[in-house]
């Protein structure tokens, strides 16, 4: 059955239209026009109630499985203070008395002293089992003294090369371990099984759904941070009709390994492809995080005093390795998305895109701090910015955590949204869940104000803010062309027109008939993939 929207205003994929309509016939966007243009007798009407209409999102960096997966456990994700995240932890242990590990996560740094909680702390609540909690970035792990023990990790356990364990004044892991020290415990997890993989992409999807997302890349398929490689679940997903979603995975990237691996990824490429699902992306993660001091620096970090020390961050692959690895995919056809939040660690993955093909769409996420020098070369090269917009404001994190450690000059370098699109950067977006909320709304709202939603500091760098235009485009034209699918491509998406995939989105208002700080208390109504409602509020 054909399906009519109308009543409300339209945004293309591009650019705001107004009031119109769209007709939807067989999966497939049939007819735009205006709002009193087009009719098909025996259509199904939906009122837009004065709301939007405009494509599905495309999340292009998202952990939907991981995300699912802490939404079923002990989710800290909702809440924001050091005692309401040791009462939750102690009211799932308790509600779980047959848990042989507390497992679960999505806690802030700001909510701790320096960012880092106590294995005493969870102590107190859980004393008798070993708790294992991500944090929000899921580049760090909140630990108890049980789960230190199991894992044998005291004061005599070195720091991995790709990690730190946080000590307290006489050297005992203190309860918070960062990066690849993380591995030290997470190895030591309960096997999570197939069906609770299962259970938690259908949370995810479902979670996805509702918040107007239609299409995805998933920016870990592999085995990392105490997670199994979630290939299999999508591959069972998509060949019995549950993934309604259309995905692409980004292979994960053994930093351990070098090309040598590239073999085996092109032939899970061509193993897992199928249905809805296509393996067609490799991830590098090429550095840290700026707040724990891991990412990747041109010098080092600054002390609580503002003197330089003598740490620079982790570049995980060396820049040869680097130019190497992505030289090698990029022969081999694969789209590369890279992980870069340091100056540093932004210009290595530059530098190993010199002279790759544009047409694989590559792309680099998070780009906290660009160096200036750096922000016309993504234009030259063709590479996408990825950028995860929520993040770019003065929260806590930012003003705790991050700038103190900068210092001024690179701490005005971050988030240069606005400069990359005034270069000529194709924009796309993604929201790290379950980093940060998959609601792209929220991080819209940010892209555009430089304002944490309900907060009273001033905008951060407002000259690097995006008009609503642009941060929209980059959330469904951008995006879906980082997918393959963008208006060029044979099965067209993010995009208002004629012949293109009916994956659509209702706001229940227009955010462009209201002020910049309301457009995340848009609410949608409703989502449709291939001209079918999946999600309806």
């Amino acid at each position: 059955m054909a399906t009519l929207f109308t009543g409300g205003a339209l945004f293309d994929g591009h650019r705001y239209v107004g009031a119109g309509s769209v007709l939807v016939d067989q999966g497939r966007i049939a007819a735009v026009g205006g709002p009193d243009e087009l009719d098909h007798p025996g259509a199904e009407v939906v009122d837009l109630g004065g709301g939007l209409l405009l494509p599905g999102f495309t999340d292009a960096h998202v952990h939907p499985i991981q995300g699912g997966l802490e939404r079923l456990r002990c989710d800290l994700s909702g809440l924001g203070t050091r005692e309401e995240y040791l009462a939750e932890v102690g009211r799932y242990a308790d509600a779980h008395p047959e848990a042989e590990w507390i497992l679960g996560g999505g806690w802030a740094m700001p909510a701790f002293p320096g960012g880092t909680p106590t294995a005493a702390d969870l102590d107190a609540v859980v004393p008798d089992r070993p708790v294992f909690l991500p944090n929000r970035d899921h580049h760090g792990a909140w630990v108890n003294s049980r789960a230190l023990e199991i894992a044998g990790v005291d004061v005599h356990t070195p720091d991995p090369p790709d990690g730190r364990i946080e000590r307290d004044a006489e050297g005992r892991p203190s309860g918070t371990l960062h990066e690849g020290a993380t591995a030290l415990v997470a190895r030591h997890l309960p096997r999570t099984t197939g069906a609770d993989y299962y259970a938690a992409l259908m949370a995810g999807q479902a979670y996805l759904h509702s918040v107007g997302v239609t299409s995805w890349q998933d920016a870990i398929v592999g085995s990392y941070s105490g997670m199994d490689d979630p290939a299999s679940t999508y591959e069972t997903a998509a060949a019995n009709g549950d993934l309604r979603s259309y995905v692409v995975g980004a292979l994960w990237w053994e930093r351990r390994l070098g090309t040598e691996q590239v073999a085996d990824l092109v032939g899970r490429r061509r193993a897992m492809t199928g249905g809805r699902f296509r393996a067609t992306t490799v991830k590098i993660m090429q550095d840290g995080v700026a707040e724990n001091g891991t990412a990747a620096m041109l010098s080092p970090y600054l002390d609580r005093c503002g003197h330089p020390t003598d740490n620079d961050g982790h570049s995980f692959l060396t820049a040869e390795a680097i130019r190497d690895a992505v030289q090698a995919l990029d022969d081999a056809g694969f789209q590369v998305h890279v992980h870069a939040i340091g100056d540093r660690g932004v210009r290595e993955a530059l530098d190993a895109f010199e002279g790759t093909d544009p047409v694989r769409r590559h792309h680099v996420a998070h780009l906290q701090v660009v160096h200036p020098d750096d922000v016309p070369r993504f234009a030259r090269l063709g590479v996408a910015a990825n950028l995860q917009m929520l993040w770019a404001c003065a929260d806590d994190q930012m003003v705790d955590l991050t700038i103190p450690f900068l210092g001024e000059e690179r701490s005005r370098w971050q988030y240069p949204f606005g400069d990359l699109h005034r270069a000529g950067a194709r924009l796309v977006a993604g929201s790290d869940w379950p980093v940060s909320t998959p609601d792209p709304l929220q991080a819209i709202q940010v892209a555009v104000t430089r304002r944490e939603p309900g907060g009273d500091r001033e905008a951060f760098l407002p000259e690097q803010a995006l008009d609503l235009e642009t941060a929209l485009a980059a959330y469904t034209s951008g995006s879906a062309w980082a997918n393959g699918r963008g208006p060029d491509d044979e099965a067209s998406a993010g995009v208002l027109r004629p012949g293109a995939v009916a994956d659509l989105v209702v706001l229940d208002r227009d955010p462009f008939a209201g002020a910049p700080a309301d457009v995340g208390s848009a609410q949608v109504t409703s989502t449709w993939i291939d001209g079918s409602p999946v999600y309806t509020a």
